[in-house]
């Protein structure tokens, strides 16, 4: 019985590169995973205030903004690989020196030069080049699903990755270790993954590059700016949008979301590992559905429709009365939460020509690391008062409804080239 009979249809056109770029992506993302459950803990335990690792956290996102951006804007002209290993370098050196100091400068510093995920969720250069390598390297008509896979295995990446990171640490603790020692062995293994990284992406072959001689053609360095130029108009829209959902998720990342189980319920990190594991394997089952809802309604409304309802949910969340209840509301919210990440990552491939994928990804990226490199700070703050705990539920939820809005009535009339 041939293997490829267990292999999902979608994913049968995958080469060697694609399924090199699936192993990149759940390495990154188990990392990001286990570290976003315990680092504002660590961050606790090395000395600092929750207003300081808010403003850590921030930096360290807005250090994310200006890598991404250098790297992902000159990938199809540079070479994808080689930045893909420039990303995971500076993954490792910030893990590194993340475990070496209390410093609250420089751990500014390592943060804001490195590659550190406070979310769980993808930053750095990584996902922009990857899914255009991707998108240049299967069909048109499979990349929804293509992409609802690779949102899959990142899900369960930083599912596997929370519980890992939650456990490890409570089991270290009971041996006698003391807490800020058994973070520590978290983000050494953070560091350690992006080594693994940056040896993987050395053995991406050249099929994943943009043919030279059709770039210099489709873009002229008159009209070029950061890597796109027939796109720009509708990258400038989108990344606005994206921005502003980042800004609100920004409040609730998982790292804070993490923090505010313990300081209401007084969850302990084992536990809290376990509820974002879960919470991370209903995202990714979630992004599998929105290939075939994309088929019947459109990406465009795949976004938002799925988006809404999961935004409602957030705003309950700190409503419930027990931890039982919140972590219902929390899952169910998480069950639907990426059904708009494919489509909105397709739509953006999409809608784009081929030689500025990476850059506009990287751009519609970076606005987004941007947005939610701002409210962290904003959270910490919040979070420093008890009584203002609940408030980053709230003002995200509702802010990511003015984006769903906004974004229906902005783009519901441009189809991507396989919708007709």
């Amino acid at each position: 019985m041939s293997s490829s009979k267990f292999i999902p249809s979608a994913l049968r056109v995958l080469s060697g590169d694609g399924w090199l770029l699936f192993i990149t992506r759940f390495a990154r993302l188990f990392a990001y995973g286990s570290l976003s459950v315990i680092l504002v803990f660590y961050l606790v335990s090395l000395g600092l205030g929750e207003s300081q690792a808010g403003l850590v956290l921030s930096l360290t996102l807005v250090g994310d903004v200006i890598i991404s951006l250098y790297l992902t804007t000159r990938a199809d002209r540079i070479g994808r690989r080689r930045m893909l290993i420039i990303g995971a370098v500076l993954m490792a050196a910030a893990g590194v020196a993340f475990a070496s100091t209390n410093n609250l400068f420089f751990l500014i510093i390592a943060g804001t030069i490195g590659v550190i995920s406070p979310s769980g969720n993808e930053v750095g250069p990584f996902l922009s080049i990857e899914q255009a390598s991707l998108s240049h390297i299967i069909p048109a008509t499979s990349r929804t699903e293509v992409f609802a896979w690779y949102t899959l295995a990142g899900s369960l990446a930083t599912a596997l990755g929370a519980l890992c990171g939650g456990t490890l640490t409570q089991t270290l603790q009971h041996t006698a270790m003391a807490p800020v020692e058994s973070y520590r062995v978290v983000v050494i293994l953070y560091a350690g993954l992006g080594i693994l990284l940056a040896f993987l992406f050395t053995r991406l072959s050249g099929l994943i590059e943009v043919d030279k001689p059709q770039h210099q053609e489709a873009s002229p360095p008159a009209t070029d700016f950061l890597g796109v130029a027939r796109s720009r108009g509708i990258i400038v829209k989108l990344s606005s949008l994206f921005a502003l959902d980042s800004f609100a998720g920004g409040f609730v990342i998982q790292s804070f979301a993490a923090y505010w189980f313990y300081l209401r319920f007084g969850v302990q990190p084992k536990t809290l590992g376990a509820i974002f594991f879960w919470a991370n394997v209903f995202a990714g089952i979630s992004a599998l559905l929105a290939s075939r809802l994309a088929a019947r309604i459109g990406l465009v409304r795949t976004m938002v429709f799925t988006h809404l309802p999961s935004n409602v949910l957030l705003i309950l969340v700190p409503l419930m009365p027990s931890l039982s209840l919140a972590i219902a509301t929390l899952l169910a919210r998480f069950s639907i939460s990426q059904m708009d990440v494919p489509a909105r990552q397709s739509y953006t491939m999409a809608v784009v020509p081929a030689e500025e994928r990476s850059a506009a990804g990287g751009i519609t990226g970076v606005a987004r690391t941007t947005g939610a490199a701002i409210s962290p700070i904003f959270a910490g703050l919040l979070f420093a008062k008890s009584s203002l705990i609940n408030v980053p539920f709230f003002i995200a939820g509702g802010l990511k409804i003015v984006y769903d809005i906004v974004l229906y009535y902005s783009f519901r009339k441009l189809r991507p080239p396989e919708e007709g």
